[in-house]
């Protein structure tokens, strides 16, 4: 089911971009013909909040979660159960590769931003995603939005409800979309990116997001089945003994 939500989703997002003028016409309502700006381009929540202290943020928050999860790799946490290991886990490989990965393909991508574009007073044609670029025009490396992609990375947390309890984790994981969407619809009004910019990114997200999930549930079972375990082995004596002592001290 996931695979297909996926699936579907990326086509009604090529859609979107090559068959609709939504791009456009949000572009559109964001930018003043009279002053031939974008209004919201240097205001200070879109500009100092949003691109710089909010990033910030952000990102100590999935520094922290990086240092957790490799504390715990190295010093197991006793009151750790599965679930919140797994979790922590792939909240942290979220928070380094979601970013990672996008800032990689907006390398790769010729799409230009908004305020790149001759019609709102730069010096690019617009060019939708499955066009090909005109000659001597440069790639504009705009694609997927980055910026969201600081926010997006949440989406892992639903990881922590995820299978046990279900309701929690879509809730949890949509609120973490609608987060990202807020951080990328910030960007579109300061006219650094179109809106399929941003639902490419917290697609990238969200595709990523479940293979690391898949990574640490289902590869971590085959490797378990193979005779690797990631909890240490002086971790799991130091447990066995623990519970040992702990049955004895209550049968006392």
């Amino acid at each position: 089911m996931a695979v297909a939500a996926l699936l579907w989703s990326a086509l009604l997002i090529l859609y979107i971009g090559n068959c609709t003028d939504i791009d456009i016409m949000l572009a559109d309502a964001a930018f003043d013909r009279l002053t031939h700006s974008f209004p919201m381009q240097h205001a200070w929540l879109a500009e100092q909040f949003n691109h710089v202290i909010l990033k910030a943020i952000l990102s100590a928050l999935g520094a922290f979660s990086v240092v957790l999860a490799l504390w715990d790799a190295v010093r197991p946490y006793r009151n750790w159960n599965d679930s919140r290991r797994i979790g922590m886990r792939v909240v942290a490989m979220s928070a380094v590769v979601v970013p990672s990965v996008i800032s990689l393909l907006k390398r790769t991508s010729t799409s230009h931003c908004p305020w790149d574009l001759q019609r709102y007073g730069g010096t690019e044609p617009y060019v939708r995603l499955l066009e090909l670029m005109p000659a001597g025009v440069s790639p504009g490396h705009c694609m997927p939005g980055g910026h969201a992609s600081s926010a997006l990375w949440l989406v892992a947390i639903a990881a922590f409800w995820w299978p046990h309890s279900k309701r929690r984790a879509i809730a949890v994981g949509a609120g973490m979309l609608l987060l990202g969407g807020a951080v990328g619809w910030l960007q579109q009004l300061r006219g650094a990116h179109f809106l399929t910019h941003t639902l490419w990114s917290a697609w990238i997200a969200c595709t990523l997001v479940f293979a690391i999930y898949m990574l640490n549930t289902k590869g971590l079972a085959w490797l378990r089945a193979v005779g690797y375990n990631s909890v240490p082995r002086s971790a799991q004596r130091r447990s066995e003994l623990s519970k040992a002592l702990s049955a004895e001290t209550t049968r006392g």
